[in-house]
């Protein structure tokens, strides 16, 4: 990868023209759409290269228009995608969703992703160099279901070598991609191998049948550091390293609860990414665990006010201000469309 400086973080997985309901309603009723990218690794990478990071992102495309559109969007927002092959064999993926929250069951996401480019993601096709001398390796538990090969790709690229980045795993559970009933072992052998990992409580629950954060934690073993997310209970870290001031102390590590803030949300899809984002701009920053914690609710926020997944990240001075709040005042904080731009404000009761 010569010619480019090396990345704070690189993020390797599949990225896919994500077609948005330009209405409520079933896809069935639904008579248009508009054009958008979705893809929970570029996402991250978007987010980061927003917030001021060198980012790479790592994949593979169609030579297709859809491949054409994904490359110079994802550019478009700084990241570096020298790394990225086009398939002349494959498509790009393409999904369509509804407007709904993807926790309940109204919502509806319709996939043509089957032998897609990203697929023939392996240890082959990907180069160990494209993520070498990162300081951050950023993976999901989505590429790992996508074929055989890319699962190959994920366990190499987890595997203990010297100077490896420090490798962050998002569990990202998708149900529909699993048809051989293997998540449960496949994405718990990955988490153990991370440094970093983020596995929702929702997710701990029907893959392994936990609850609480000592039980996840205990579960997951090998992480340094595991992200329990709450939903709009907050989240959880669980750090095994000594860090004072900690909510929780025992066995598993010391822990911090933070709870988000108030959001007037537009859509919710893209929260996700945008937390592990948030999470990751403070973890290069080296920042302390539980500010880490609120620089990810205010990525989150960012996005939750926006339609699409991707929305443009607070200033970081702007941001680490919110970050620095006492503990009442981040508790009153109310956070609304809009409120990332110049003339934001943020509404207190």
């Amino acid at each position: 990868m010569s010619g480019h400086a090396a990345p704070d973080v690189v993020c390797l997985g599949e990225s896919m023209v994500t077609f948005l309901p330009t209405r409520p309603g079933r896809l069935a009723d639904v008579p248009s759409f508009t054009r958008a990218i979705g893809g929970a690794e570029s996402n991250v990478a978007c987010a980061l290269a927003a917030a001021g990071h060198r980012t790479r992102w790592v994949g593979r495309v169609g030579t297709d228009g859809f491949g054409d559109h994904l490359l110079d969007t994802v550019a478009g927002y700084g990241v570096d995608v020298s790394a990225v092959r086009r398939d002349p064999h494959r498509p790009t993926g393409v999904y369509f969703r509804t407007d709904e929250d993807r926790a309940t069951d109204a919502h509806e996401v319709v996939y043509y992703r089957a032998g897609s480019a990203a697929s023939a993601m392996s240890p082959a096709t990907v180069p160990y160099d494209t993520v070498a001398g990162a300081r951050i390796l950023h993976l999901t538990g989505i590429t790992a279901a996508l074929s055989a090969d890319c699962l190959a790709l994920l366990r190499e690229l987890t595997a203990p070598r010297p100077g490896r980045p420090l490798v962050s795993f998002d569990v990202n559970h998708r149900p529909g991609l699993w048809r051989d009933g293997s998540a449960p072992e496949v994405l718990l052998e990955l988490a153990r191998r991370a440094d970093l990992v983020f596995v929702g409580a929702d997710e701990a629950k029907a893959l392994w049948g936990l609850k609480g954060t000592g039980a996840v934690s205990r579960l997951i073993d090998g992480p340094e550091t595991v992200v329990l997310k709450l939903g709009r209970g907050g989240a959880f870290v669980v750090d095994r390293r000594p860090e004072p001031h900690a909510d929780i102390e025992d066995a598993d590590g010391v822990a911090f609860l933070e709870r988000p803030p108030r959001v007037d949300v537009v859509s919710a899809v893209g929260a996700g990414d945008a937390f592990a984002a948030g999470f990751l701009s403070a973890t290069l920053r080296g920042l302390d665990m539980r500010t880490r914690l609120r620089h990810g609710h205010l990525m989150a926020a960012a996005a939750l006010t926006v339609p699409g997944d991707l929305a443009r990240p607070p200033r970081r001075t702007h941001a680490d201000r919110l970050a620095a709040l006492h503990a009442a005042a981040w508790g009153t904080l109310h956070l609304g469309p809009g409120w990332t731009g110049d003339d934001q404000e943020v509404r207190t009761p």
